[in-house]
Order: structure tokens, then C-alpha cells, then sequence
């Protein structure tokens, strides 16, 4: 199923006429960065998207993972008028339009995983290169968490940062 874009202006007129805005990123990301007044129902609980027959705007980071979940959302409109804010948040930002941001709360998840996996992979292969070659390991084995956390979906060491005391306040 396609879900028709909307441009920031044209997304606006909708709120206007009555259309809610779903944000479907994670409660880190939304928590971090938000249009004011957007419902924010993560992708992995939009089945729980309240049913009012009132138009929906989705929108992510880029409007790239609306795109890509387009039939799960508009199935999870339930038949009202369903679609997609055209270049997700970034597009709104760009329009100019108001977004609330609070530099309080933690990068979002998947930023620290990337930093932390860079971070743990540069270590191993400078120990490697001037302590002893057997730190070489600890670079194999984040490639290989990473390669089984994008195979499977699940990563350790998103859970494990999850868990973070600096990350308790967005999952609340």
C-alpha cells in the first residue's frame, strides 16, 4: 500500500484541518527532538495508534522509515486518511516550522550504539597495533555483534546502553 506525501506546508494545512501527526521514531528520538502536538507511537507499537477516523500524518527523522512501513501504517489508520509527512522531521525544520528540541536527553539510541561500536573498534586495532596483536579481537568481535544485530535485529549493545543511567529519563 502507497501512503500519499505530504510537503510541510500541506501537512500543516492538515493539522489544521483536524489531522493528527504520529511520529513513529522511538521515544529517545521523539523525547530529544519533536514537532509539538505529534502523537508519538513507535513503529513497534503502531498497532496500539488510537482509531478516531480523523486524517494521519506520519512522520520519522527523514521519511525514510514512514516510506519503508507504509502499508503497516496505513493499516494501522484503519481506514482513515492516511499519509506521510514528505522528508519527515528534517523537511519540517528546513520549512521552518516549529520543532521543541530538548538537548537535555541523550543522543538517540542507535547514535550512541554507532559511537560506541566506532570507539570500541578503533581502540582494538590501536592496542593492536602498538600493545599485542591479540587486542585485534575486540575489533572482530564488535564487527561481528554488529553483524548479527543487523541479521537478526536484535543488538546487545543497544540493550546494554538502554540500560544506561543517562537513558532512563527518555524511556520513561
Amino acid at each position: 500500500m502507497m501512503l500519499a506525501t505530504l510537503s510541510p506546508a500541506d501537512t500543516r494545512a492538515a493539522i489544521n484541518a483536524g489531522a493528527r501527526l504520529v511520529d513513529i521514531r522511538g521515544a529517545d528520538e521523539h523525547a530529544r527532538e519533536r514537532i509539538p502536538g505529534a502523537m508519538n507511537v513507535p513503529l513497534n507499537r503502531i498497532g496500539d495508534l488510537p482509531r478516531d477516523g480523523r486524517p494521519v500524518v506520519f512522520h520519522c527523522k527523514s521519511g525514510m522509515r514512514t516510506a519503508a512501513n507504509a502499508a503497516q501504517l496505513g493499516a494501522a489508520a484503519g481506514g482513515a486518511p492516511a499519509y506521510i509527512l514528505e522528508g519527515g522531521i528534517e523537511a519540517w525544520r528546513q520549512a521552518r516550522h516549529p520543532v521543541s528540541a530538548d538537548r537535555s536527553q541523550p543522543l538517540e539510541l542507535m547514535g550512541q550504539v554507532q559511537i560506541t561500536a566506532g570507539a570500541l573498534v578503533l581502540a582494538g586495532v590501536l592496542l593492536g597495533a602498538f600493545v599485542a596483536p591479540g587486542f585485534y579481537a575486540l575489533s572482530a568481535f564488535v564487527g561481528a555483534g554488529l553483524m548479527f544485530a543487523g541479521a537478526t535485529g536484535w543488538c546487545g549493545m543497544a540493550n546494554l546502553l538502554r540500560m544506561m543511567p543517562w537513558n532512563r529519563r527518555a524511556a520513561a
